[in-house]
């Protein structure tokens, strides 16, 4: 128990007594072909604006991030959402309007007659369930797709703000273990100062 009572003080007055400071001037590091400034420099309202930009346009904060190779993907995904919205919504609306019309001891397209194909009532039914619930889905997914790209821009935006360079690495690589004789998939961290 004396013990205890001794580390706890120990430790306490090592975090009282420690002075620890800021980097309160700006230092500039040139490297072979990037300049790395301080935290300074960075605007902080970057991510902001960038999520921002996509909320408005979709595609707009991936240009405002200069990464303009992610815009064809924003709008083909958006593009396919909206598409199946279209398609299933079209089909709801023929089996929707068959449906009626059968009600109604009309001809439709689905009545069987001439070239049309023969679907019956619990057919109709159960095609317009199944294509309102995909037409619902293709909207969730849309907006899905619209929050995503906007969260993207944002955290784009905030991670370039980082130095990243080569003196902090992450490298896998795969070693043959000599007492096994297998491969194992191992990581190294290098700091580099």
């Amino acid at each position: 128990m004396p013990y205890k009572k001794s580390y706890i003080l120990l430790v306490l007055s090592l975090l009282v007594t420690i002075n620890s400071f800021s980097q309160e001037e700006e230092i500039i590091v040139k490297a072979k072909d990037t300049i790395y400034t301080s935290p300074n420099e960075f605007d902080m309202l970057s991510p902001a604006k960038a999520a921002f930009y996509s909320a408005i346009l979709p595609g707009l904060g991936q240009a405002y991030n200069k990464k303009y190779w992610k815009i064809p993907f924003v709008y083909a995904a958006l593009g396919t959402g909206v598409y199946f919205y279209d398609l299933n919504n079209t089909n709801y609306n023929r089996a929707r309007t068959a449906y009626k019309l059968r009600l109604d001891n009309k001809p439709n397209e689905f009545d069987g007659e001439g070239d049309h194909i023969y679907l019956s009532d619990d057919a109709l039914t159960r095609a317009q369930e199944s294509y309102k619930k995909d037409r619902d889905l293709s909207i969730l997914v849309t907006v899905g797709i619209y929050v995503l790209q906007i969260l993207e821009a944002s955290t784009n935006a905030h991670l370039l703000q980082h130095n990243v360079d080569n003196n902090l690495t992450i490298s896998p690589q795969i070693i043959k273990d000599a007492t096994s004789n297998k491969s194992v998939v191992v990581a190294s961290l290098n700091f580099k100062f």
